[in-house]
């Protein structure tokens, strides 16, 4: 691992993985820490408690679709729900640079308390500091969650079994797209809005649809669908096969990535979840997904093969592996 922090170690890419292995959960090693998973599951005798935790940096801080504090509320309300927790509360912390304007703050705010309203949670504790004029970029947030996970509800990449469906509740790749635009830095202007949004819905529906056939849910944020695909594959030591031509991807999006060279399926989502789902299951998921967003599609299945692979068949008939990036393709995009 290198020896200092560059902006690739926080793409979710690689390094990313390296550096929450070899750093955080060396030092913070127990029973709860070991997994890779977007909030921690504590002991049976604590309760069945999730806890999660995240910062936020997106730069702009506001764009199509959201801004920084409709984000921080989402990411962490969407890391709870996504291990089969019912988000309960949340504390929030402010690094806020001097020379902020206080109505962008309220905003900031305002935005915050609105999205906790719809997700039925509370923001219960918070803390602000301010730094120095140059030493920050305006405002930065950090944001931690509390959930209570049903009795009978296991997710876990661990339960993935050869013959399960991949499932992804709608397009892919538009909030890191929406933001790239969002910058102006090219030459290129479309309406396109960020999908950030509130995932504990989905994954009730998704729950109440396929019972104990859900075997995992992740939201699919910095590295984008492939990522999350391939820490299931990594996970469960089995291959994935994807069809490309099955992954809903917007019009607008693929002319980004075809103008500078990305892959949508590495493009973050910021309201996407990636659910596998035994076959019995997998009709009637398919169709609850469906119900909340037309896009929502099957994109694949769990082959029989080792091997901890993710194999992409192309729209002309070819297979490519998708693997983890080294890097990202774009920095602060949450």
């Amino acid at each position: 691992m290198e020896q200092s922090i560059t902006l690739a170690h926080g793409s979710g890419g690689r390094l990313t993985a390296e550096l929450v292995r070899r750093v955080f959960i060396t030092a913070f090693d127990d029973e709860a820490g070991r997994r890779l998973d977007d909030s921690a599951l504590l002991p049976p005798g604590d309760g069945r408690v999730a806890l999660t935790t995240d910062a936020f940096v997106v730069k702009p801080r506001f764009f199509p679709g959201g801004d920084i504090g409709k984000l921080s509320i989402c990411g962490t309300v969407n890391d709870l729900a996504v291990c089969g927790a019912k988000p309960i509360a949340l504390t929030a912390a402010f690094v806020i640079e001097e020379g902020t304007q206080v109505a962008e703050l309220a905003a900031i705010a305002a935005s915050m308390a609105a999205t906790a309203r719809a997700a039925g949670v509370r923001l219960v504790a918070g803390d602000t500091k301010v730094v120095e004029r140059g030493s920050g970029d305006g405002v930065y947030l950090a944001t931690s969650g509390y959930g209570l996970v049903p009795d009978g509800v296991e997710l876990g990449a661990e339960r993935i079994a050869a013959g399960d469906v991949v499932l992804v509740s709608g397009d892919v790749g538009r909030h890191e797209a929406a933001v790239l635009l969002a910058r102006g830095e090219i030459g290129f202007a479309a309406a396109l809005e960020s999908d950030c949004g509130l995932l504990h819905g989905t994954v009730a529906a998704v729950l109440a649809a396929g019972g104990g056939g859900v075997k995992c849910c992740r939201d699919a944020t910095r590295g984008g669908v492939a990522t999350v695909l391939c820490e299931y594959a990594e996970t469960s030591g089995l291959e994935v096969s994807l069809e490309g031509a099955q992954i809903p991807v917007r019009e607008e999006v693929g002319t980004v990535c075809e103008m500078l060279g990305l892959d949508p399926y590495y493009l973050a989502c910021e309201g996407r979840l990636v659910a596998v789902v035994g076959p019995e299951a997998a009709d009637a998921v398919e169709a609850a997904l469906r119900g909340l967003e037309p896009s929502a599609a099957r994109i694949g299945c769990i082959g029989g093969e080792r091997g901890g692979r993710v194999w992409l068949r192309t729209g002309v008939g070819g297979r490519r592996v998708l693997d983890r990036l080294t890097g990202g393709q774009l920095p602060r995009i949450c």
